[in-house]
């Protein structure tokens, strides 16, 4: 005799922070830095990790939408309403003055994150929901490899700043132009190669000099560079739990696609 099985029970949505742009700043040609804040950021659930990340919330303006969006309703009865969630790094999160600063790559008129922060302005709102992550650089490493492209760059900014003085390690990252190759300062003992693109950047990982221990390794950005990445990183037998390994998108998709796709074979990186 068959049972049915157990109906899924789906989550809550996470609560949606509504918040007020306090400035804009052009940090290199194709790099916007926006910070915002407000009581709204009592609803973000902070951690300590270095890549934390917020879903931001795009509505269309054409509905009339005004947040918090009641989201389930809107699944249920007008799913194209829906507002289109984009996923970017927190630069900085300054608890004290209930502010988020993040840095939005911006590639003239593409996409829905981009052109909107080009226009963005003081008093507009931004809606966030989150903040994920699970990697922040550990002391103990015997040394520290990061790898990115101009996507993942706000990620090892920040993963730098977390570093103990005395860290060694190397950053490569893949950024094509040389006005937006833009670090804090570095230890010492942590060496940058600049690339100008993925195959370049999966050939300056796979010539490394590798240095004596385990590293802990930090890769992040275009999904089939990531995966070219991953096979390197198992020939050097570096074990899963050294890694924060993901895509951050794919080439030719759109976000929403690409998120979907996570779940699929074609998006699982191992």
């Amino acid at each position: 005799m068959s049972t049915a099985a157990p109906e899924r029970t789906k989550r809550p949505d996470r609560p949606q922070a509504i918040l007020t742009v306090v400035s804009t700043e052009t940090i290199t040609p194709n790099l916007i830095r926006i910070t915002a804040g407000g009581e709204g950021f009592d609803a973000i659930r902070d951690n300590e990790s270095s890549d934390k990340y917020v879903k931001i919330m795009f509505a269309d303006p054409a509905f009339g939408l005004v947040p918090p969006y009641d989201l389930a309703a809107l699944r249920e009865h007008s799913p194209e309403m829906l507002p289109r969630n984009r996923t970017y790094t927190v630069r900085e999160m300054d608890r004290e003055q209930k502010q988020l600063t993040i840095d939005f790559v911006v590639h003239g008129d593409e996409g829905i994150a981009g052109p909107w922060a080009k226009t963005a302005a003081p008093g507009d709102t931004l809606v966030a929901m989150g903040a994920g992550g699970a990697y922040r650089p550990e002391p103990a490493a015997p040394w520290h490899l990061l790898i990115a492209d101009h996507t993942a760059l706000p990620a090892v900014s920040a993963a730098i700043e977390a570093m103990e003085a005395d860290a060694g390690g190397h950053v490569i990252a893949n950024v094509a132009h040389a006005e937006d190759r833009l670090l804090p300062d570095v230890p010492a003992g942590i060496t940058v190669t600049w690339v100008e693109d993925d195959k370049a950047l999966i050939a300056a990982v796979a010539d490394l000099d590798w240095p004596e221990g385990t590293p802990q390794v930090f890769a992040h950005g275009e999904r089939e560079t990531i995966k070219a990445i991953r096979r390197i990183l198992k020939d050097r037998e570096v074990p899963r739990e050294s890694l924060s390994i993901s895509a951050y998108w794919a080439r030719g998709r759109a976000e929403d696609q690409f998120q979907a796709e996570k779940r699929e074979p074609i998006g699982q990186i191992d």
